[in-house]
């Protein structure tokens, strides 16, 4: 596979992940982002940890879609997610949908 195949390759991923980002976001209630990876939720807890010195942040995520593009299993959502990280964590809440048509 040369380098040009695999570049039209993630692209292809890339987007057919973000055709299905756009289809389910409105479902969710969060959007999480850590330095590895991009979540939607609907439940997020947030727990900031000072030890030694030391500041880190856990997130427990419940009912969650995943944007991996290398992710080893087709599945996204997932009923719950726990992540630990020292680095930056965003947490938006997305706007109610009015679902009256």
């Amino acid at each position: 596979m040369s380098a040009d195949d695999l570049e039209q390759y993630e692209a292809e991923i890339e987007h057919q992940l973000f055709q299905e980002y756009r289809d389910v976001s409105p479902t969710f209630q969060y959007v999480v982002e850590t330095e590895r990876r991009f979540y939607l939720a609907n439940t997020v807890e947030q727990t900031v940890h000072v030890e030694g010195g030391r500041t880190w942040i856990e997130l427990v995520l419940g009912d969650a879609w995943v944007w991996d593009m290398y992710r080893q299993t087709p599945m996204r959502f997932v009923p719950s997610v726990r992540v630990v990280t020292f680095k930056d964590v965003n947490i938006e809440e997305l706007p109610k949908q009015d679902l009256a048509l």
